[in-house]
Parts: structure tokens; sequence; C-alpha cells
């Protein structure tokens, strides 16, 4: 019933499941949870995760050079190499991409370049894109705009309503973490409350951010729901609603409607 958007599979504390990743996976489809995608942070991501993805049909995976790794990690996403990772079916997006002046302010025009190559590929593929920002809101949309790119999502969403509403314009999905759960987050909520409902994704971003109430500890997919819930509580909707919402929404994204 839940869609995990955005997990990072090969980097959970598998530690209570004797470090059997199928294990997590079975809690959280006792959870409600029916669908993964797991996210690359590096290039060759893709090896570990095309071979999860091959033993779990449930289970999505994306490719692609998160902006905080090594620039010489960046400058081997070409275009065409990104293309070329993007064939398989089991890639259901590119990313995770952006920028992220935070982290790694010292490499902004290696991360400016890198996230364009991953947009560019993303409309010779026909499949979305996964944008990381912090930090660096203005120059990321003004990206997705000069690129044109109208199918993605920005993920793990803490921005402003500014921010959310040029991406909503650009014809992005909006994803919101564990972070909306959290008892300090009322501005983010109040964001939440404007995104309309037909554009809403709900991911983990595990092993990080565990929502309410596991907030401190490790993350892992079982938890979507609880996302779910913090947004059910945001649009006076019912879980169940939420969860066929978000579902519907990440089965349009993947088919590009």
């Amino acid at each position: 019933m839940f869609v995990d958007t955005h997990c990072h599979l090969t980097m959970l504390d598998l530690t209570p499941y004797g470090g059997d990743l199928d294990q997590a996976l079975n809690e959280a489809r006792a959870a409600g949870v029916s669908k993964f995608m797991s996210i690359s942070v590096d290039l060759d991501d893709h090896i570990a995760l095309s071979a999860i993805a091959a033993r779990h049909e449930d289970v999505g995976y994306t490719v692609g050079v998160n902006p905080c790794e090594d620039v010489e990690v960046m400058a081997r996403a070409t275009t065409e190499y990104l293309v070329e990772l993007a064939q398989p079916e089991k890639v259901w997006a590119l990313g995770e991409t952006g920028l992220d002046y935070y982290h790694s302010a010292e490499f902004v025009d290696q991360q400016k370049a890198c996230f364009a190559r991953h947009l560019q590929a993303s409309k010779q593929v026909g499949k979305p894109v996964v944008v990381h920002t912090r930090s660096a809101k203005t120059d990321t949309i003004d990206i997705i705009r000069a690129e044109q790119s109208t199918h993605g999502i920005l993920h793990c969403f803490t921005e402003d309503w500014e921010t959310a509403k040029a991406a909503l314009d650009c014809g992005y999905y909006i994803s919101f973490s564990g972070i909306v759960s959290f008892k300090n987050a009322q501005d983010l909520r109040d964001v939440a409350k404007q995104v309309p409902l037909d554009r809403l994704l709900i991911e983990t971003d595990s092993p990080y951010l565990a929502p309410v109430p596991y907030r401190g500890k490790s993350n892992e997919p079982k938890y979507v729901p609880y996302v779910a819930k913090a947004l059910s509580d945001v649009y006076d909707k019912s879980l169940e609603e939420i969860a066929l919402i978000t579902r519907q929404n990440f089965e349009n994204l993947l088919a590009n409607t």
C-alpha cells in the first residue's frame, strides 16, 4: 500500500536482522510497504542495487551521483554514461543528483555541471530525476528551468513554499521524509499543506531521518507509514487515503503522466 520512494538499501543497519536485507524488506512489507526505490549516491552503486532489484520484484533503483561525492566521481557521470546506466527496466530514475552547498561549497561549478548532465540524461531516457538540494534552492530551480526538466522529484523536501511552487510549476513532485513528523517542523507542515495532493510523495531516506516516534534511531523502509501518518494529519485525510494517493502519484511519475 505504501511506497518508499527514497531509501538506501545498501546503507541500512541490518544488525536487527542478522545482516539479512531480505528480512528487513519483509518487515517493511508486513508494515504495508509494497514498493521500494533504492537510491544511488555513487556511480558504482548500480552494481549492488541491480542485484538486489533482480531478487525482489517490488524493488527498483536509480543511477547517478550525489552532489557530495568526490569531484572525480562527478566527472565520470557524463550524459552518455548516465544514459547507458539507465537502460535496464529496473532503473526507475536517475540520481540522486542536485546541489549541496552546505557540505560541498567548494565544488559548486562541478556540482552544477554534473546536475545538468543528469537532467539531460533523464530527458533522453524518459525517466525521472531525483533531486537533492541543500543551501542551494535558487541555483537548483534555475538549473531545472534552464534544462527544461519537467520530470522529477525534489526529495526530502525542507524548503519554503516559493521553492516548492517553482518545482511544481516545472512539473516536479514533492517528496517528504520523516522530518515532516518532527515537533519543530511546523513550518514544513505548513508548506506541505499547500502542495497539491496529486504531486505528493513519501519517503524514508533511510537509514537517515527516522520519523517520530523513532526519531534519532536508524531509519528503515518499514517506517514510511509514519511519514504518511504525519501527512494525513496535515491534509486531514485518512492514512489509507494518503497511502493510495502517494502510491498512484509514484506510478504516474514512473509512467511520465
